[in-house]
């Protein structure tokens, strides 16, 4: 008999899985006017990517002058580049309240930022006040407000609120269902309700969107475990051993793979335990 094995229940919907997401081309909607500042930000916004210390620093003296919320929301991303996360939230919610103060519709995508950097950070709170701001502004559109929607769900699991976040999550896949960790995400949330038909249906769309993601792969093979099919879960687990060697769901992959011994897995095997949260 297959055991039931959850090797790495991991808590996905509750820390990033790679840094914040935040492209610099999103923080302005299609409808905002070109703003003069523009140039300058985007030249700072590089140089965040290949020096963040030296867009800090530009993004101090720019916003001590005129930079407003171009200038913070610079800063966000050189702290961001620097897995700095409390202090990028802190900066994305400065360009949030300053872009509220001019009345300029960035602000929402400012504090959707902030919200993603305080799930990195890991606190899920202060993620769920920013998202909130973000949502209630009723300017996010697309796949900014499908993403935006996908935060506020993972900050509701970790407050235990898990039937909101069903609602936050099937409204993402909605709006932004070209989003592998939205699938990823509502897999893992039917899994740990029971709901393993939904599991394997949520699971699937992940994989055809991301089939070389290590995370995406233990997944499956948590949600192949409790659906019986055992070698579907070594399989899954395999390969995300593979994908992702040296690292925490190599290891909680491997853990599982383990516990099936040659003559094959008990029912009443233990189950392996997480030693840190997956997610985005």
């Amino acid at each position: 008999m297959i055991a039931l094995f959850l090797a790495a229940a991991m808590a996905q919907a509750t820390a990033p899985k790679s840094p914040v997401s935040i492209k610099a081309g999103a923080a302005r909607p299609a409808s905002q006017p070109e703003d003069s500042r523009e140039a300058r930000y985007q030249r700072c916004v590089n140089l965040a990517e290949s020096d963040p210390a030296a867009a800090r620093a530009e993004a101090l003296r720019w916003a001590a002058a005129d930079g407003h919320w171009f200038a913070q929301q610079c800063a966000g991303l050189a702290y961001a580049q620097e897995r700095n996360w409390p202090a990028a939230a802190g900066a994305f919610e400065a360009a949030g309240k300053a872009a509220e103060l001019g009345h300029d519709k960035r602000a929402a995508n400012y504090w959707a930022q902030a919200g993603n950097a305080w799930l990195a950070a890991g606190d899920a709170a202060k993620a769920r006040a920013a998202l909130d701001t973000a949502l209630i502004a009723g300017t996010l559109t697309g796949l900014a407000l499908g993403e935006t929607q996908l935060d506020h769900a993972r900050a509701l699991v970790a407050a235990g609120e898990t039937e909101a976040a069903r609602r936050d999550i099937d409204m993402a896949l909605t709006n932004a269902a070209a989003d592998p960790l939205a699938w990823l995400l509502s897999a893992t949330l039917a899994r740990r309700d029971g709901d393993i038909p939904r599991a394997k249906k949520d699971i699937a769309e992940a994989l055809k969107r991301s089939p070389d993601d290590a995370s995406v792969q233990l997944e499956a093979g948590n949600i192949a475990a409790l659906a019986r099919d055992e070698a579907g879960a070594k399989a899954a687990w395999a390969e995300a051993a593979r994908l992702a060697p040296n690292t925490p769901v190599a290891a909680h992959a491997l853990a599982a793979l383990g516990q099936f011994d040659a003559e094959g897995a008990s029912a009443t095997a233990p189950v392996a335990k997480p030693t840190a949260p997956i997610g985005r």
